[in-house]
Order: structure tokens, then C-alpha cells, then sequence
């Protein structure tokens, strides 16, 4: 048996990665200006961060399945 998530949870489920995800973001972003990282430097750690692709990856299929029900 295949359970459909509501509209409901969906769009929580989104709103909470989303602010996981921002929040997430930020910390890498403070964490490597502490550590005098450079601006090139910081966007390709979080270009290459896997917690991140992860992140986007559930937030898409997330957002497909919300288009789709």
C-alpha cells in the first residue's frame, strides 16, 4: 500500500527543508568567512556540498509531487 502525501504535509514538508536548507547555507557561509575564506572559494564549498545537493534533490522531487497531485 502506497500512501499519497496531502497538499498539507507537502507544503510543509517543502517550507521546513527550505529553511533547513537556507539555515544550512548560512553556517557554511559564516563558518568559511571566519576562516577568511575567499568569495570563490566559499560558493564552490557550497556548490559541492553534498548535505546541500541532497537537500535540493528531495526539495524537486518534492515540489514534482506537489505539481502532480
Amino acid at each position: 500500500m502506497i500512501l499519497q502525501a496531502t497538499s498539507k504535509e507537502l507544503n510543509e514538508s517543502i517550507e521546513l527543508l527550505k529553511t533547513y536548507r537556507d539555515r544550512l547555507r548560512e553556517e557554511i557561509i559564516n563558518m568559511s568567512q571566519k576562516l577568511r575564506m575567499s568569495k570563490s572559494t566559499i560558493e564552490k564549498t557550497l556548490s559541492e556540498n553534498m548535505e546541500l545537493e541532497n537537500i535540493d534533490k528531495m526539495l524537486n522531487r518534492l515540489i514534482k509531487q506537489k505539481e502532480s497531485n
